[in-house]
């Protein structure tokens, strides 16, 4: 039988704050969002995670041992930045179009700005570091910093396509904040918002299913996804994809967690696992859906998660399996099930 959402509440997953320096901190935040003046004020002091045309801006960081290789966000002062306007002779006011994303645990503003109308070698120059795309950026940043990146991006993509009101037709204005846009004409207030989607990894126990779309990287596979339809519980979408997508009936199902991906828009990953019985495992493949899903062995999900970067497989030559980077909650959902299975055979 499928579970029910009270898995979703389950005492394990309750997230308890005893130190008031987090209620402090969220506070702030919400004064923040909520007052213009004070928001200004925080930019003046604040960080700035820049973008070009919705690419983050990238540093790479001093390699270790156990982190070759990686990138990180500069954390760029505002009075900085205005200096690099100085040095392009563009106008600061551009540093006004910044949107809050975050504070750190010492209460200094985060912010996001896409510099778009800059000359994007110049900007790269000044503030030492490189403009990569999203995707490619998730393979490079470090685990705690995706999520800021993403959230980043999210908001800028957000503000730009939500330029008018769907109502009146007539433009939209923003807050200090970015967290939210007003209709003067029709009075319509509008908050960013996530569009949520089922993914869920299928096992017959001692086999995962995984998927690919014609767009995925050579070689890449992931678990299964789809939107939620209006009305839909989670519960409802997750059988109707696996149906849809590979023609498979679920036994059993869990939520193993959930994440913001910014993909294509703005989403909010439902993670699951799911079951079939070993004798229910034959693909009806919808290509409308997918280009390919197959059933992989331990080995094989063992041998591509050891794999730190996408492989390159050049063209005639047989692609190598590899799964989203370790960011993606489907890596996580992989990384569980190669768990599960070690635990199940000793």
């Amino acid at each position: 039988m499928f579970k029910s959402l009270r898995t979703l509440f389950r005492p394990e997953l309750v997230l308890t704050r005893s130190s008031s320096s987090y209620v402090t901190r969220m506070r702030h935040l919400m004064k923040l969002k909520e007052d213009d003046g004070a928001c200004l004020e925080a930019l003046r002091s604040g960080h700035l995670l820049l973008y070009h045309r919705l690419a983050p801006l990238l540093q790479k960081s001093p390699a270790t041992a156990s982190t070759p290789g990686l990138f990180q966000p500069p954390a760029i002062n505002t009075s900085d930045f205005e200096g690099v306007l100085d040095k392009l002779g563009k106008s600061r006011a551009l540093v006004n179009e910044a949107v809050l994303i975050a504070c750190t645990e010492q209460h200094e503003a985060q912010f996001s700005l896409d510099v778009g109308v800059l000359d994007k070698s110049e900007v790269e120059r000044l503030c030492g570091g490189a403009f990569i795309d999203l995707r490619k950026a998730f393979f490079l940043l470090r685990g705690p910093e995706a999520p800021l990146v993403a959230r980043g991006q999210a908001l800028l993509r957000w503000h730009q396509t939500h330029g008018f009101c769907s109502a009146s037709g007539h433009p939209t204005f923003r807050n200090q904040s970015g967290s939210q846009r007003v209709c003067h004409s029709s009075g319509q207030t509008y908050y960013p918002k996530m569009a949520p989607v089922v993914i869920t990894l299928i096992s017959d126990g001692t086999q995962c299913l995984l998927g690919r779309q014609a767009t995925f990287p050579r070689g890449m596979y992931s678990a299964l996804a789809g939107f939620c339809d209006m009305g839909e519980t989670i519960e409802e979408t997750l059988r109707r994809e696996v149906a849809e997508e590979v023609g498979l009936e679920l036994d059993s199902w869990r939520v193993s967690g959930t994440q913001h991906w910014p993909f294509p828009q703005s989403s909010f990953m439902v993670a699951c696992h799911a079951t079939v019985t070993p004798g229910n495992t034959q693909v009806s493949l919808n290509h409308e859906e997918l280009e390919d899903a197959r059933w992989f062995s331990l080995q094989e999900i063992e041998e591509a998660l050891r794999l730190k970067k996408p492989p390159r497989n050049p063209e005639g030559e047989t692609p190598t399996l590899w799964v989203p980077p370790s960011y993606a909650i489907a890596h996580q959902l992989v990384q569980e099930w190669v768990q599960q299975q070690r635990s199940a055979a000793r």
